[in-house]
């Protein structure tokens, strides 16, 4: 994928328009060069008023069809950059959880921003880079109209320079392509830093060998694979500057010896030439961009391809969820989590498990026991590689995935609070969230307007109050909690257990809560314990 495909995807018909009008505008200023060096010419045959005329008409058709050019462009580039930002993300929240965790966010954050960045910078530049292509081809015509050997003297040198500067930029965007991949890297320590930085404080030596180790060495080598690159396009940029000059060199000193060449007509060849230092300055200053985005164009592809090979078929606005249901089964599922290391590997499953409706269900065991695998299971986050979910005897499948989650609301232990409560229809909203807010006993710190959230800067046990007011909001017909309690304190643990999750049930809703509280385990209707991916047990209370 390269910028000029890129932008004909979006709308060939624009792209077409915008190089025609580039092209009469170059044309337009070659016309305007070629009237300024006939007006210097004492001789000339042409009088001076029908040269004025031209001058003015030229200088009309150059400067409008210079800002229709340039406008098209502009707001092709910009609908083409909003178009791959809102794709990406498309294809992102498109894309199994499983294959996103695999990823990893560092590479998704990196094509999200960089990526996406480096192409905005580049299509910018590309209304103005295509009136200098324009305005160099115009002055090629006007030379070819003064001489043919001048233009085959002036093509030889360009073969030359083309050459040797792509020799240059292929080199340098190797290299800038090696530093796009450290870059990934770079983003996953920088990463570390803001989630880390407590246990980073702690300990003095994990801190120095991580500065050291792990983010300098890969900064080093981003930063020296940036600067081999760019020096790579300072040389072109250097190097094509110093071919021009050549070319002029060789008009004021060689061509006159070589050809008979009147005064007039080697001052137009000057004229032009210097009239050309201009826009092909810019060309060659604005190539490090445009080999930057083709870079983050690549990188953009190769993400993309990765994201529709695991792409989950969710085509439409899937059917209301159902408020009553009867069974939800599990049968035979499994599901692996591979590795760095290949012959390594945690099998969940095979489970077998039956779910009813008004059941308070706690799912409990060791770090490592695959509960949080599990309830990603359960809720359709992760598609299982063997065996089938049934809601009530219908198989859970591509179709109607979209569907089966709906089902749920979920605070998992990594949980994403939002400051809005998006998605929730309810005329009453603000009304029902502060009863809530009341309930959950944060009525005094946060407010709720318009459906949006007064702060969210709070505890992190607060903020788990926050995302479970959400939670009771969407009023889904099954609730899950991840280690809810683990971060809020004994008073409010013991309401959550004894008063909401009971409120909940009583509402007919089926809860199931992974949890390490065993003092509470008596109030479950069912407590099903995993150990290294199996269910060792599923144990049944009195309701």
């Amino acid at each position: 994928m390269n910028l000029i495909y890129f932008l004909l995807r979006s709308s060939w018909g624009l792209v077409a328009i915008a190089i025609v009008t580039g092209f009469l505008s170059g044309g337009s200023s070659a016309g305007l060069i070629a009237l300024i060096s006939s007006a210097a010419n004492p001789g000339t045959s042409s009088p001076l008023t029908v040269i004025a005329w031209g001058f003015v008409g030229l200088a009309i058709v150059a400067l409008v069809t210079s800002i229709i050019s340039q406008v098209m462009l502009v707001r092709l580039s910009q609908n083409a950059i909003l178009q791959l930002r809102m794709g990406l993300s498309r294809q992102i929240l498109g894309s199994e959880l499983s294959h996103l965790e695999h990823l990893g966010n560092p590479r998704l954050l990196a094509t999200l921003t960089e990526d996406v960045q480096a192409v905005a910078n580049a299509v910018y530049i590309i209304p103005f880079l295509c009136i200098d292509i324009s305005m160099v081809l115009g002055c090629l015509v006007y030379i070819t109209w003064l001489s043919w050997v001048v233009l085959f003297s002036v093509i030889v040198l360009m073969l030359v320079g083309v050459g040797s500067c792509q020799w240059l930029l292929n080199k340098g965007e190797k290299l800038l392509a090696l530093a796009r991949e450290d870059q990934d890297v770079l983003f996953k320590h920088l990463g570390t830093i803001t989630g880390g930085v407590k246990e980073l404080k702690l300990n003095y030596q994990r801190r120095q060998i991580f500065l050291t180790k792990n983010l300098q060495t890969t900064a080093d080598n981003f930063r020296n694979h940036n600067v081999q690159g760019l020096t790579l396009f300072a040389t072109t940029t250097s190097w094509g500057k110093l071919l021009f000059f050549f070319a002029i060199g060789f008009l004021l000193f060689a061509l006159p010896k070589l050809l008979t060449i009147s005064p007039q007509t080697l001052s137009g060849f000057i004229l032009t030439f210097t009239y050309l230092m201009l826009p092909m300055d810019n060309i060659i200053n604005n190539l490090p961009q445009i080999s930057k985005a083709n870079v983050a164009l690549q990188k953009i592809e190769s993400l993309g391809l990765s994201l529709a090979s695991r792409a989950e078929v969710s085509t439409t606005v899937p059917p209301k969820f159902k408020s009553t249901w009867q069974t939800l089964q599990l049968k035979g599922i499994s599901h692996t989590y591979y590795t760095d290391q290949e012959d390594s590997s945690f099998i969940l499953g095979p489970i077998d498990l039956k779910l009813s409706p008004q059941e308070l269900v706690f799912i409990v065991g060791g770090n490592g026991s695959g509960k949080s695998t599990l309830a990603k299971l359960i809720t359709g986050l992760y598609i299982p590689e063997k065996g089938e979910i049934l809601l009530d005897g219908e198989p859970i499948n591509e179709q109607n995935r979209e569907w089966y989650r709906q089902h749920f609301s979920v605070v998992f232990s990594d949980f994403y609070l939002f400051d809005e409560l998006l998605g929730i229809e309810n005329p009453d909203l603000d009304i029902q969230a502060t009863k809530y807010l009341q309930q959950l006993q944060l009525d005094h710190k946060v407010k709720v307007e318009n459906g949006k959230l007064s702060t969210t800067s709070l505890s992190q046990g607060q903020r788990k109050r926050l995302a479970l007011l959400t939670a009771l909001l969407e009023d889904r017909p099954i609730y899950l909690f991840d280690e809810w309690a683990a971060d809020q304190d004994p008073l409010f643990k013991e309401i959550f257990y004894t008063q909401l999750l009971a409120e909940l049930r009583a509402k007919g809703k089926t809860v199931i809560a992974i949890s390490h509280d065993d003092r509470y385990f008596h109030l479950a209707d069912r407590v099903i314990k995993l150990d290294y991916g199996k269910i060792e047990y599923d144990h049944e209370y009195g309701k």
